[in-house]
């Protein structure tokens, strides 16, 4: 589940003591981990794998009743404040118009006051605040436009012009920064408190970065772009039996020749930042890392694209060197060669198996993803942020595929059909199994989070206040004793 998705009172899940709660029901509930969608600022499209920075927190996820209780806000400045129209969904167009000026507010009065811990932050992130924060700040003075669109000399980075900007515009970079403080103040918190409760976080590093990102920006060497600073070539996948065109993402590929001769330390600085703030990082797209998909940029679909070589074990190797082994989980869905394989397992790192993906008479390499066929060394799931939920994949998936489920799992009600699949999850060798809050409360497919290459309805799904009740965690811990989790 999402930070997003925590129940709250102000548009949107964050920091504060809703996402306690959930933590306590998660160790009432018997569970040990916690698995979130990436933490980064959101831009257009609101989809948490496309971010302006691949170091900066989500402003939207700053609990506004902690900054009050710093005396930064007054809670009828924000209580009031009509945060959306459907409690269940996010609303990102209110939080948009309505969120920021309430930190601007924030931040004035911070500046006001005694800045503890504030210069050491800055100069702890340094490597990254202070190119996000000229970046924000050109983009506002663009009027949101993306970096590509700037005039020549704020794209390319003239010094002259940099130094101008700082100097003209030392308010709006500060605000910046201390945004990021605040983030970062109520993530150590949290965090603490999620680890003090016997909760690890697993966090997510989606695996490319953003067109219109401070990341490119700022280090536009590393990344396959022309003369003029335009992508060369853009991800996605082939086309599949999901996907007739395949799937366009649209992000700028990395140039790994440029960041081997680099020894790949901004990949590595990158990794090691999510791996200094999760417990645990699952990495997305794994075998991007072997082979990635390359599609001429300007192409209305993937099917023009070709494979064309990953950096493989040197970027691992180089990896462990530089920042020792860390507690990582590979995204190694989707169509797997053998050098993949090869690759997942000499990295070590624990492979993703999906239940739902067994099941689908479209993917041809389903079985490895049957519970029978599962292997200790990997982390097993009914679905992702990117499936349906078990009882929405009931109602929507092919009949003879249901069928197979029904049959396989001995379902004979499927409005129960969700704690079947969950307690075949929980019985398999697999060192890890995660569900979806959304199949731990039965929900339908009006609770998706995410359906790949669609827009505007994903990334929106709130749970409901009380819907975590104790009983559900009874529930939840009598399964993880009956099934020695």
């Amino acid at each position: 589940m999402h930070l997003s998705s925590v129940p709250s009172p102000y548009g949107i899940g964050t920091m504060g003591q809703s996402a306690r709660e959930f933590i306590d029901f998660l160790k009432d509930a018997g569970q040990k981990y916690w698995q979130i969608l990436p933490v980064g600022q959101t831009s257009y499209g609101d989809s948490p794998y496309q971010s302006f920075s691949s170091f900066a927190g989500n402003p939207y996820f700053i609990d506004l009743d902690m900054l009050a209780e710093e005396g930064l806000l007054e809670s009828g400045e924000y209580e009031t404040i009509a945060w959306g129209d459907k409690p269940d969904k996010v609303d990102f167009g209110v939080l948009y118009e309505q969120r920021y000026p309430l930190l601007r507010l924030a931040v004035k009065r911070f500046c006001l006051k005694e800045q503890s811990g504030f210069a050491e932050f800055c100069r702890e992130q340094n490597r990254w605040l202070e190119d996000y924060a000229l970046f924000m700040t050109i983009k506002g003075l663009n009027h949101g436009a993306s970096w590509l669109e700037w005039k020549e000399e704020e794209r390319k980075r003239f010094p002259e012009t940099i130094e101008k900007i700082r100097n003209t515009n030392q308010e709006e970079i500060l605000f910046w920064k201390v945004i990021q403080f605040f983030f970062y103040e109520q993530w150590k918190a949290l965090r603490t408190y999620a680890n003090d409760n016997g909760i690890s976080i697993i966090g997510d590093l989606p695996i490319y970065v953003a067109l219109d990102s401070a990341d490119i920006w700022a280090n536009p060497q590393y990344f396959q772009l022309d003369e003029a600073l335009m992508p060369i070539q853009v991800a996605g996948c082939p086309p599949d039996g999901f996907a007739e065109g395949g799937q366009l993402w649209g992000n700028p590929l990395f140039d790994w020749e440029a960041l081997e001769r680099d020894g790949f330390s901004w990949c590595i600085k990158r990794i090691g930042h999510s791996c200094q703030i999760y417990n645990v990082l699952r990495l997305d797209h794994f075998r991007g890392f072997e082979s990635y998909y390359a599609i001429p940029y300007g192409d209305k679909d993937a099917r023009g694209g070709h494979w064309e070589t990953g950096p493989g074990e040197k970027l691992f190797r180089a990896m462990e060197k530089q920042i020792g082994k860390q507690n990582m989980i590979a995204e190694d869905l989707g169509f797997l060669t053998e050098s993949v394989r090869e690759l997942l397992k000499n990295s070590g790192f624990p492979g993703m198996k999906v239940f739902e993906l067994g099941f689908d008479s479209r993917d041809g390499n389903g079985s490895e993803y049957l519970p029978h066929n599962l292997i200790p060394n990997c982390v097993a799931y009914a679905g992702t942020h990117d499936n349906d939920t078990i009882q929405g994949w009931f109602s929507t998936a092919p009949a003879e595929d249901v069928e197979y489920a029904c049959a396989y799992f001995g379902i004979e009600d499927k409005s129960r059909g969700h704690w079947k699949v969950m307690k075949a999850l929980w019985s398999t060798v697999a060192d890890l199994t995660i569900v979806q809050a959304q199949d731990l409360l039965g929900l339908s497919s009006e609770s998706r989070m995410n359906q790949p290459s669609t827009f505007g309805e994903n990334w929106r799904w709130r749970a409901l206040p009380g819907v975590f009740t104790a009983e559900l965690a009874e529930k939840l811990r009598e399964n993880m004793k009956l099934y020695a989790r």
